[in-house]
Parts: structure tokens; C-alpha cells; sequence
């Protein structure tokens, strides 16, 4: 992109404000749907949380406890989801040119360890003392009815999920497993993530229940109770390495980094493209830099106008693509690094 002519700071940040809500114009029905799976999530978990709390303190069941934390870990997790939705979508201001995208990271940063602290730590201790001390037994049947009620609700919420996920898969032409990998929309993969994981525990806590009926040793359940609380802290580990790669800057896959690189070497005068750079600035937004290669004897005028032509390009093919720094050097990135090495 080239340099803007001096302008008022007032003025930049407002064109920048302008042309962010431009870029942005389709991206409205994706961030209702993402409101919407979180929403149903806590609503759903909150019943549910309810629910088996009664459940466990009828049945004295350690797992059905264990699965009572862990919603309610899951509700929580939902409310910063939300949270995260809403602030990481205000528009740039002049302390924040670039917006305020990553800060989605910081809150679902947080969802993930409530989902370790409060689900997985109340779990695993619950599971021990149940194997130590034991437990008595109540019974089983209004635990059975709570889990099948829950596995319904929590089906729903994951349907809900899983039909966002498979639809955003279908339009970037990949499996629903490389979408989730691969997506910077964080709230989408710890909804599913979550569920997933919630559907998971309930069979778990509902064969602890069994086992233990059957056979009269508690300490099956205490077992479902440990198991559920590793589940957990699985689920938060994936999610809190996802969220700070992208709190902290992650560029994009290299297969999309191809194309960015492939679009602006197919420009007019462009000889190469020695050095390229991305980073996520928050869901679906990108930042794209480069250093460009032009002819020898390109006009300044046609500088301006190639580089103008690069970003409508990006921008146009290249959904999510929210800013475009092209430098007219064929330098390849490292000049930096060399004046200025870092300290032993």
C-alpha cells in the first residue's frame, strides 16, 4: 500500500475505520452465527449444570458432580466467549489502528483455563476422594434421567456447532477436522471443542454410575470422575495453545501464504516477491506485507497504481484480508536482523 499523503491523525484513523467496516461488509452473518452457537452453548450448559447438581446430590454420585462442574465450567467459559465476541469487535480508534481483534484471543485465553481450573480441578479431586474415602450410594435413577436429559441438550448445542463448522468447510474447500485446526475463529473451535467433550463425559459419568451399581464399589465412579477431569484438561491444553499462537501474532498456513504471494507476483511489472509476512489481527482478519520486486524501469506513478491494484486483489479474492503494506524493495526481509542482532 502506498503512503498516504499527510493527513490529521483524526482523518487516518477515520479512513481506516471506514475501510475496515468496507472489507468488512459480509462478515455480519458470520458473526451473528458465532453469537448464536455461543449463546444456545451457555444457556444449555447452565440448565444442564443445574440439572446434574441435583442429579449428584441425590445420587451421591462423584462423576455426576464431577459433570456438574463441569458445566458450570462450560458456562462460564461460554459468558467469556462472549464477551470476547463483542470487544474483539470494536472498530480501530486511534490507540488501536488495527482493531481490537486479538483481544478475542485474551478472553477465550481465559475461557480455557476456567474450563481447567473449575472443570478439571473439581473433577480429578472429587475422583480421589471418592477412591479414598468412598461414598455412599443413592439412587441412580434420577442420575440416569439428568444425564439423558443433558445428552440431548448438550446434542443440540454441538449439532449447532458442528453444522457452522461443516458449513465453513464446505465454503474454504476443506474437511471440517482441517477447519477446526486451522481457524482463527476461536469461539466456533471451543464451542465445539467443549461440547464434544461435555457429550464425551456424560457417557463416561453414566458407566461410572453403572459400574458402580453393579458391582457396589464407588471406586468406579471415583475412576469416571479422574477420567472426565483428564479429559478436561486435554480440551483446555488444545485451547489455551491455540488462543496465545494467535494472542501473539500466528501467520496464516502456508498454502494461503502461496496464493497472497501468488497474486502479487502475477502483477504487472512485478519480477518477484522476495519476502512476505502475515498475521492474524483477530478472527478472520489478516495483515499482509511484502517487499516487491518491480521492474528497473517502472514509474513511480505505476508503483502507486500496482500496489493499489495488489490490495483490491487481496482484498477481493482473499476473504478475511483487512490490510495490505507493499515495500518496493527487492530486499529479502533481513536487513534488520543483521544491524541490529539480537543481544547474547
Amino acid at each position: 500500500m502506498t503512503q498516504p499523503a499527510p493527513t490529521t491523525e483524526h482523518a487516518l484513523v477515520k479512513e481506516a475505520q471506514e475501510a475496515d467496516a468496507a472489507r468488512q461488509g459480509g462478515g455480519g452473518d458470520a458473526e451473528g452465527e458465532s453469537t448464536g452457537t455461543v449463546i444456545v452453548a451457555g444457556l444449555a450448559n447452565l440448565a444442564i449444570a443445574i440439572a446434574k447438581l441435583i442429579g449428584g446430590l441425590i445420587s451421591h454420585s462423584s462423576a455426576m458432580l464431577s459433570e456438574a462442574a463441569h458445566s458450570v465450567a462450560d458456562t462460564v467459559t461460554e459468558v467469556f466467549l462472549f464477551v470476547a465476541l463483542k470487544r474483539g469487535n470494536r472498530p480501530p480508534d486511534t490507540k488501536h489502528p488495527f482493531g481490537y481483534g486479538r483481544e478475542t484471543y485474551f478472553w477465550a485465553f481465559l475461557a480455557s483455563l476456567a474450563t481447567f481450573g473449575l472443570g478439571a480441578g473439581f473433577s480429578i479431586w472429587q475422583g480421589v476422594t471418592t477412591i479414598i474415602e468412598g461414598e455412599e450410594q443413592g439412587d441412580p435413577l434420577v442420575s440416569y434421567i439428568v444425564l439423558a436429559v443433558s445428552f440431548l441438550l448438550e446434542g443440540a448445542s454441538w449439532l449447532k456447532a458442528v453444522r457452522q463448522v461443516r458449513g465453513a468447510a464446505r465454503k474454504w474447500g476443506v474437511t471440517p477436522g482441517e477447519y477446526l485446526s486451522g481457524t482463527t475463529d476461536t469461539t466456533v473451535k471451543a464451542v465445539t471443542f467443549e461440547d464434544s467433550a461435555a457429550l464425551i463425559g456424560l457417557v463416561l459419568a453414566a458407566l461410572g454410575l453403572f459400574l458402580e451399581q453393579v458391582t457396589g464399589d464407588p471406586v468406579w465412579d471415583g475412576l469416571a470422575a479422574i477420567v472426565i477431569g483428564i479429559l478436561l484438561i486435554v480440551v483446555a491444553a488444545v485451547l489455551a495453545r491455540a488462543n496465545v499462537s494467535l494472542l501473539i501474532g500466528q501467520s496464516v498456513s502456508p498454502r494461503l501464504q502461496a496464493e497472497l504471494r501468488a497474486e502479487i507476483a502475477a502483477l504487472e511489472h512485478v519480477v518477484d516477491v522476495p519476502f512476505l509476512l502475515t498475521s492474524v489481527i483477530g478472527p478472520t482478519q489478516l495483515l499482509v506485507a511484502a517487499k516487491v520486486d518491480f521492474d528497473d524501469d517502472v514509474s513511480a506513478g505505476d508503483i502507486e497504481r500496482i500496489s493499489d491494484e495488489a490490495e483490491r486483489r487481496l482484498v477481493a479474492r482473499h476473504e478475511g484480508v483487512r490490510y495490505v503494506f507493499l515495500d518496493p524493495t527487492a530486499g529479502d526481509g533481513r536487513a534488520r536482523a543483521q544491524v541490529h542482532p539480537p543481544a547474547s
